[in-house]
């Protein structure tokens, strides 16, 4: 597992480093922040001053050394609006995202593990058409006009949810919501599809044969084994749910990493840009190694089962031990 674990951290640190440096090209993209932060008639002595002090000056080549050793040090300097530590800036932002898609993707994975494993029980039945309609079109509803609809008919029509803000649970509702149709439609219809490849399994079969009720041949034996593919799929929502707080966030004003990336952007803060997109991209990073791991720990087939045979001196691979011969798999009765 350790030899599978480095492997993977291995294979994702050349694109950390492509998102490194795509951020420190795209922040220098928004302009000059001389021209946002200094008033209308600044003179140009006021302008090279501004631009000195923050090493705006510099060549290009030496600013991207100073990024680059600044995020060795995990110092990614202050924030040109507020004088803060761009990277405490970030980590204060960053609890509330991942609150937000946490409490989102934990409601998702149980409402889908509940309406898909209903829906195939009987498949192609009354449940399994309700829900396979309602999935899909949870799955196709775009967030932002979701977020929009729901401002519009329960906080301003109805005045039943706040607008915006993190006040009390009300303030929850309208955030989760949103960002909850998506990953539930798709995991019920992987749940869905899973579980009816499981329950047709000849050791299905035997478990009932046995006298198995069928809440216990639906739990622990067909979801079990049915967890894998909704387990790889459930993490690449779970990406997209930090990724997707973006928009949502800045909707419904929720403090989040999100927003502060937004704010950052318009106003030209290349410290706090820059500190608050990598940190998501080391929280994606950790996430996909933790999801791999999960996986493998499900499925035996892409686990790293030990040294390879040796060839032998007339040229044929030789057995290896009986240790290393062990099948890491699984079985179900």
């Amino acid at each position: 597992m350790l030899t599978f674990l480095r492997r993977r951290i291995l294979s994702s640190a050349l694109p950390l480093l492509v998102v490194i440096l795509g951020v420190f090209a795209l922040a220098r993209l928004t302009g000059n922040p001389a021209s946002l932060y200094l008033p209308l008639n600044a003179t140009e002595q006021m302008r090279a001053d501004f631009t000195e002090k923050n090493g705006l000056d510099n060549p290009i080549w030496v600013q991207m050394a100073e990024y680059f050793g600044g995020v060795l040090r995990l110092d990614f300097g202050e924030s040109l609006r507020t004088g803060e530590s761009a990277a405490a800036m970030a980590l204060r932002a960053f609890p509330a995202t991942l609150q937000l898609a946490g409490t989102t993707m934990l409601l998702a994975v149980v409402l889908a593990v509940i309406v898909g494993s209903w829906a195939a029980l009987k498949p192609n039945g009354i449940a399994d058409r309700i829900s396979s309609f309602i999935s899909m079109a949870a799955a196709s509803v775009p967030d932002f006009w979701l977020a929009i609809m729901g401002i519009w008919v329960f906080a301003i029509t109805l005045g039943w949810l706040p607008t915006s803000g993190v006040g009390g649970l009300d303030a929850w509702v309208l955030p989760i919501l949103t960002l909850l149709l998506r990953p539930f439609g798709v995991l019920v219809q992987i749940v869905r599809g899973a579980m009816v490849s499981s329950l047709s399994e000849p050791y299905i079969k035997l478990a009932r044969s046995k006298g198995a009720s069928e809440f216990r041949v639906v739990t622990r034996h067909a979801l079990r084994n049915a967890a894998a593919p909704a387990l790889t799929v459930a993490g690449d929502l779970a990406v997209g749910l930090v990724n997707g707080a973006v928009v949502v966030e800045s909707i419904f004003g929720w403090p989040g990493i999100g927003k502060l990336m937004i704010d950052s952007i318009l106003q030209r803060d290349f410290a706090v840009l820059q500190a608050a997109v990598l940190l998501t991209a080391i929280s994606i990073f950790i996430l996909n190694i933790l999801i791999d791991l999960g996986y493998a720990g499900l499925d035996a087939r892409v686990r790293p089962t030990g040294k390879p045979r040796k060839a032998s001196k007339t040229g044929k691979a030789t057995a290896a031990p009986a240790k290393e011969r062990k099948l890491h798999v699984q079985t179900t009765p």
